[in-house]
């Protein structure tokens, strides 16, 4: 059995849509996308009159050699959203199928699926913030056709062994796809989930540029999957994703200057978690600091929507996660520069005086 049994037929059998740029290759003289001739009177703006290539080559070889896989295994998309969207309108019939989530964990799955009218069916993670694999597969029934597991998880920061990942992918075969969110791997320093698409024709795993990368702005992702799936996902992806400019910041971030610069900015967040780590828990009304692979903390406190208000009034925006189960004490606070950490112990400590 293909993994593209468990997708939509009708997208299967759609006709892509085939976009000017697709068609231009080789071409010097473009008249055939209604484009502007000229470029727009802009600093930075040549080339701007010119729509994008759909799925950059340097972009996606660049993206493969980081990650340790072949091309024509990676998807470029607007940050991990956009995959996230792509996977379940590709695999899920409105009214008919559904996904399987472990809150507490990122917002966006099950958002996607329910615009999608695909169910969310709910298997939580442990009050230690462990998946439960005999519970998740417990809780796959026949229509369920994407399971999401985000590691390190948002917003808790604990990480899935590789090797539970492994045994999922393998009683998920033929069943579901493990679509695996590695939006923070940079920060673990663990094995990806990618070294098991190999293996398992039934595993997607998301990357991202906008955290350990710095692009947030930018909104550049990849999906990272067999070519069969990125094919599928080819078919409906909006012809042109990624505007110029961000490609080009891409590329600018991947350079070997940029990686230099990243590995540095990497160790100054590890540091800072570290430290941030072992001073939260000596402070006045804070009652637990959850151990973190990411790029931020999840604080449990006596008061959490106090806390959180006196943080605001000072300037320091943090997460309010008491919405997820679980954690309804909980700040997620994002782990920032040496001076920006020391103002939040400020505020902290401010008010064991208050």
């Amino acid at each position: 059995m293909s993994v593209l049994d468990l997708a939509r037929p009708d997208i299967r059998a759609l006709a892509p849509y085939s976009s000017a740029r697709m068609e231009a290759q080789g071409g010097t003289v473009l008249l055939n996308a209604n484009e502007s001739s000229r470029p727009p009177n802009i600093p930075g703006g040549d080339g701007l009159n010119r729509y994008p290539d759909p799925q950059p080559r340097a972009l996606i070889e660049t993206l493969a050699e980081l990650y340790g896989c072949d091309s024509d295994r990676v998807l470029v998309t607007r940050g991990s959203d956009e995959a996230i969207d792509l996977l379940v309108r590709a695999f899920c019939r409105a009214g008919h199928d559904a996904v399987i989530v472990l809150p507490p964990t990122f917002g966006m799955y099950a958002v996607c699926a329910r615009i999608q009218d695909a169910a969310v069916i709910e298997s939580p993670l442990d009050a230690s913030g462990a998946l439960l694999p005999d519970a998740l597969l417990a809780a796959v029934t026949p229509a369920v056709k994407l399971v999401f597991v985000c590691t390190p998880n948002n917003p808790t920061g604990n990480i899935v062994p590789l090797d539970v990942l492994a045994r999922l992918a393998g009683e998920l075969a033929g069943r579901a796809v493990l679509v695996v969110d590695e939006a923070y791997a940079e920060f673990s320093g663990l094995p990806s989930a990618a070294t098991l698409i190999d293996t398992y024709d039934n595993v997607a795993v998301l990357r991202t540029l906008s955290k350990a990368w710095s692009l947030a702005g930018a909104r550049v992702g990849a999906l990272i999957a067999r070519p069969d799936v990125v094919g599928l996902l080819r078919r409906i992806i909006p012809p042109y994703p990624l505007p110029s400019p961000c490609v080009d910041a891409a590329l600018g971030a991947l350079s070997y200057e940029g990686r230099r610069v990243q590995r540095h900015h990497v160790n100054e967040i590890l540091t800072e978690r570290a430290r941030m780590l072992a001073e939260l828990p000596g402070v006045l009304g804070v009652r637990e600091v959850l151990p973190s692979h990411a790029n931020f903390l999840a604080v449990r406190f006596d008061d959490a929507a106090g806390t959180y208000h006196r943080l605001l009034a000072a300037g320091v925006v943090v997460r309010d996660i008491t919405k997820y189960p679980g954690l309804g004490d909980a700040l997620r606070i994002t782990i920032g520069t040496g001076n920006e950490n020391d103002r939040v112990l400020a505020v902290l400590r401010a008010g064991e005086v208050a």
